[in-house]
């Protein structure tokens, strides 16, 4: 006999239908009482209307005393039909208003159903409650668990040291040692595997199963990187299929933990046999890292991900450190190599699976260990490197509307960062400066562009840095009041970098007020306050440095600052007639008016003489007072 299988949506669409079928016979008697109602009332109301007839003598029945009426019995009316709207087909007919009521009812009820059955089925939410450490140690079966896996840890860690007092002591030989190794794994794992069809036994299982690949890991780097039995590849290709088998098991058995194990024995062991953070370890993790792919692919086990993803970054960084300055061809090989799987897999895990937060993480420090070699190295392996991780981040950032989240805004943000390191290494002197405050003018153009707030944070650092850098080595504050001799090509490229740092003063802050990032200056004056100052100093040194060229010495000094005051009143100037009808260009005018006189009484007054100071404050004069009664008429104008 055949039981045909009801689901969660036949059970509520049945119990629609019982609840339907009871609010139609709640709605017929409804309508049976209302029926009763309107008849019973009309016959109360006629009756004290109604006259008596009057009968033949002969016909008057004599009267009859009336036998009382038992309380218990009230009286019984027998339902006549109204007097009026006699016909059922009359709107104001009982039995009409019924049909139409059970009408308006069934196809309301029509309504509903169709409703109900066009929306998908979405089972309620309930969130799981956690559980405390307590509370899982204090479950059934909690304590053998724990003890079948630390026994397990320390079992490994025997034959860890197992194998060292061997070679300390010569007991056995080489190939002994391996042969006894790889039994000792295959014996683990198929005791495991037996325990296993027993549900009682299965924690022992996992624990023996992950125990024996350890083993088996063990063995096969010792064989390869210890007695060199096998070249690196057949070593690294044993350790992957070993990896393979390992994780293949675990996704069998549904175990996210012995898979975890699995790829943490190797983690933890490997360092102890190679005796150290070489490359050649970077690699055999990597070759791990591959081979829990498809684990990542097809499970959502993120600590997998975790496990197999972090510890060939950290190996790589480590294999970096203790080369030391001058690398090495093989170590900036396993860096590149660490990162490029690492973005790899975090990509295709997202593509996958989007929103998980390992690929995530793992993206945000793959780039770590090239970056980190290439400062180890000369300056153009070291250009290269950083070069290749800047044109592949910016590539995904590029390709970001393809992916999800905020995935491709982190590889824009480390890829500026692999792009800053490259300028710092390939420049240097005024040009560094200069390329870096260009950088952030281009940056804050592309967040223009592209409407990504990634591009104008990228830009401010730019930009911030190549400033400090300036105002260390090119435009320094001595530029403006100490006179001396500065070589042309020094004085042009101080020219060039007053020039970018004007551009990029004028060109962030309004990016940032397009982005909706800054307030008009009348709501936030702050941040255009030090855009203004950034401005008026990159001016004044392209200013100053310009007059130098053209007439060296103190006359090209005293020059300079002349056309500077000049300039910041004309500028004002030109702000305010614009800033009659825009509050934030008037704002700007009248503080660029108060650095102007600010300038003239405590800078011109003291450091420049003769016909310099006479020029500078008449030429400032006559701007302003032309100033003045032109916006004066503007505003009366208005």
């Amino acid at each position: 006999m055949l039981v045909p299988m009801t689901t969660d949506g036949d059970v509520l669409l049945r119990l629609a239908g019982e609840i339907d079928d009871l609010g139609a016979r709640l709605a017929r008697v409804g309508t049976e009482l209302r029926t009763a109602r309107s008849v019973a009332e009309p016959k109360q109301e006629e009756a004290p209307e109604q006259a008596p007839q009057e009968l033949p003598e002969q016909q008057v029945p004599q009267q009859q005393p009336i036998p009382p009426v038992p309380p218990q019995a009230p009286p019984q009316h027998q339902p006549q039909p109204p007097r009026y709207f006699t016909h059922p087909q009359h709107p104001q007919h009982p039995q009409y208003q019924a049909q139409y009521q059970q009408a308006q009812y069934a196809q309301w009820q029509q309504q509903q159903r169709q409703q109900y059955q066009q929306q998908p089925y979405r089972p309620h939410y309930q969130p799981v409650p956690k559980v405390t450490l307590a509370e899982k140690l204090s479950k059934e079966g909690a304590g053998s668990r724990l003890l079948a896996w630390v026994g397990g840890a320390v079992t490994l860690l025997g034959v860890v040291l197992f194998l060292v007092l061997a070679i300390q002591r010569g007991w056995f030989g080489p190939m002994p040692r391996v042969i006894g190794g790889a039994v000792l794994g295959a014996a683990l794992v198929g005791i495991g595997l037996r325990l296993h069809r027993n549900p009682a036994g299965r924690t022992g299982a996992f624990a023996l199963a992950a125990t024996g690949i350890g083993a088996l890991y063990l063995d096969a780097i010792a064989a390869t990187t210890m007695y060199e039995y096998l070249p690196a590849y057949a070593g690294l290709a044993l350790g992957l299929l070993i990896a393979v088998g390992g994780l293949l098991l675990a996704v069998r058995w549904k175990s996210s933990l012995l898979a975890v194990a699995v790829v943490l024995g190797c983690v933890v062991c490997a360092p102890i046999i190679t005796q150290g953070f070489t490359p050649e370890l970077v690699a055999f993790l990597l070759a791990v890292q591959l081979a829990s792919t498809p684990v990542q692919l097809r499970q959502s086990w993120p600590s997998v991900a975790v496990a197999a993803g972090i510890p060939p970054l950290v190996a790589s960084v480590f294999s970096t450190a203790f080369t030391g300055f001058g690398g090495s061809a093989a170590n900036t090989a396993a860096a590149l190599a660490a990162g490029a799987v690492g973005l790899a897999l975090a990509l295709i895990v997202t593509l996958k699976r989007p929103g998980d937060t390992a690929s995530f993480a793992l993206l945000a420090v793959a780039p770590a260990p090239s970056l980190l070699a290439a400062l180890f190295l000369p300056k153009t392996p070291a250009v290269l490197v950083t070069a290749s991780v800047t044109l592949v981040l910016l590539g995904v950032w590029a390709a970001g509307q393809w992916l999800d989240g905020w995935i491709g805004e982190l590889a824009g943000a480390t890829g500026l960062l692999a792009a800053l390191q490259t300028t710092m290494t390939l420049f240097d002197g005024s040009a560094r400066s200069a390329i870096l405050i260009g950088e952030g003018v281009l940056l804050a153009l592309v967040a223009l562009w592209t409407k990504k707030h990634v591009a104008l944070a990228g830009g401010l650092v730019f930009a911030v840095i190549g400033g400090l850098v300036a105002l260390a080595f090119d435009v320094q504050p001595t530029l403006f009041y100490v006179i001396w001799d500065r070589p042309t090509g020094r004085l042009a490229a101080a020219l060039l970098v007053g020039f970018a740092i004007l551009a990029v003063a004028i060109t962030l802050p309004w990016v940032a007020h397009r982005l909706g990032v800054f307030k008009a200056p009348s709501e936030n004056l702050v941040p255009w306050l030090f855009a203004g100052i950034a401005a008026l100093y990159g001016a004044g040194a392209m200013v100053l440095c310009g007059a130098l060229l053209a007439v060296p010495g103190r006359s090209g000094f005293l020059l300079g600052h002349v056309v500077i005051t000049v300039s910041w009143t004309v500028a004002a100037l030109v702000l305010l007639i614009r800033g009659v009808s825009v509050v934030g260009l008037r704002v700007i005018g009248l503080v660029l008016v108060g650095a102007a006189v600010l300038k003239l009484v405590l800078f011109d007054l003291s450091a420049l003489d003769g016909l310099a100071r006479v020029a500078a404050f008449l030429l400032a004069g006559l701007v302003l007072l032309g100033a003045g009664t032109r916006y004066a008429k503007l505003v009366a104008s208005r």
